[in-house]
């Protein structure tokens, strides 16, 4: 199931030539107003040089721009522009809509127990 859930979602992130881990990078960009380079590479576990490669291809395709703090040049911010939450938006309602046709073949107490163990995976997931 999983599988061809990631299979769904990479032929949603091709036409925008988009890795998982820049979507990801993407959504989390869409929740936050700005982050530096070296909160983006901690975030992703990545090496800033790693993360630096990451938000340039984002950079590429105008999901993301960067800049430079006014209080510190040496730091690089990243913000997501309104195309890289456009992007972010639209996959988001891809999945949900898939969720929901899944959700139309269980049975009302099937959907109570998926919802109750995907809250508690979630909440497991937060708390990493």
């Amino acid at each position: 199931m999983q599988r061809c859930f990631v299979l769904h979602l990479c032929k949603e992130l091709a036409p925008g030539n988009v890795s998982f881990p820049q979507f990801f990078l993407l959504a989390y960009l869409d929740h936050k107003e700005v982050l530096t380079m070296s909160a983006i590479a901690q975030k992703m576990g990545h090496t800033t040089a790693a993360a630096s490669g990451l938000v340039a291809r984002l950079e590429n395709t105008g999901f993301v721009v960067r800049s430079v703090a006014r209080e510190d040049r040496r730091k690089v911010m990243v913000c997501i522009t309104p195309k890289g939450s456009a992007l972010v938006r639209r996959i988001r309602q891809e999945m949900v809509g898939n969720i929901m046709k899944i959700m139309e073949h269980l049975t009302p107490d099937e959907q109570k127990a998926w919802l109750h163990i995907y809250s508690k995976i979630y909440d497991f997931c937060q708390s990493k």
